[in-house]
């Protein structure tokens, strides 16, 4: 079974090679300021780690946006889709930005959302797109750049750099969540699974090895083992020579391409 030594080992293998493994942390589902999102930023400080936070632009409120600018810019905002709703018809999985509705519908959304964001965090909000469960309708992609965004990000490993010309993609990798009832956290074993399969997969050149290795955390639903192993995971991710963590805008940037902030975009 998977263990921490297992990762240690992966990391000196980066360290003997002379390269870095860089990884970033994307935290999802944000509203408002609670118990669990001030656990979330204390993580943050403490490890001193970048945090991409995705926020629900429909449901944010004004005490989030009080509470990220105290933060600083350790703490990036970025838009989580619109409201979080789910369009899709059953047996269909869950999802907003489907096909359920007209494209144009789904854009207007998008373009409230980030109205929205602006107003609430100004230059600190990202002009890069998370959408709801990870999922966007193939269609809807071309179009995100029209909007302004400059970047996407769902699950599993990229296929290209690029979801759409002018659309960069930086995914996540490790999901701490166990979605599927019962709910909670996956597991130590499972949760060192996925980040190693993604190193390994990154060293031996069968993904993007320049795509980073994406944390995806849910502040909201995290019970306290989850905390402990996000806990001990930064720890020791932070401490390693070879691990270098980065923020959106640098993962964005090395595709060639900027994170503009949402004031800028039209």
């Amino acid at each position: 079974m998977t263990d921490w030594t297992d990762l240690t080992r992966e990391l000196d293998t980066w360290a003997t090679e002379g390269t870095s493994a860089t990884v970033w942390w994307r935290d999802d589902d944000a509203v408002e300021p609670t118990p669990a999102f001030e656990h979330l930023l204390g993580l943050s400080a403490r490890h001193a780690v970048p945090l991409a936070l995705a926020v629900i632009p429909a449901r944010a409120s004004q005490a989030l946006a009080a509470r990220i600018a105290v933060a600083g810019d350790i703490v990036t905002p970025v838009q989580h889709g619109f409201a979080h709703r789910n369009h899709a018809r059953p047996p269909e999985k869950k999802i907003e930005l489907g096909a359920d509705r007209p494209p144009h519908m789904v854009c207007e959304e998008l373009a409230r959302g980030q109205a929205r964001m602006a107003n609430l965090f100004g230059a600190q909000a990202r002009a890069f797109l998370v959408p709801p469960w990870n999922r966007i309708d193939a269609k809807l992609v071309p179009l995100l750049p029209k909007l302004g965004f400059c970047a996407l990000s769902t699950y599993e490993p990229r296929r290209t750099a690029t979801a759409a010309p002018g659309l960069v993609q930086v995914n996540c990798h490790l999901d701490l969540m166990r979605w599927a009832a019962p709910r909670g956290f996956a597991g130590n074993a499972t949760a060192l699974d996925l980040l190693l399969a993604h190193l390994r997969r990154r060293r031996d050149g069968t993904v993007d090895a320049a795509e980073p290795s994406g944390i995806l955390s849910h502040h909201a639903a995290h019970d306290m083992v989850a905390w402990e192993f996000l806990d001990r995971l930064l720890a020791i991710l932070r401490a390693h020579p070879a691990v270098r963590f980065v923020t959106i805008a640098d993962a964005v940037r090395t595709a060639g391409a900027e994170t503009p902030a949402l004031e800028g975009v039209a």
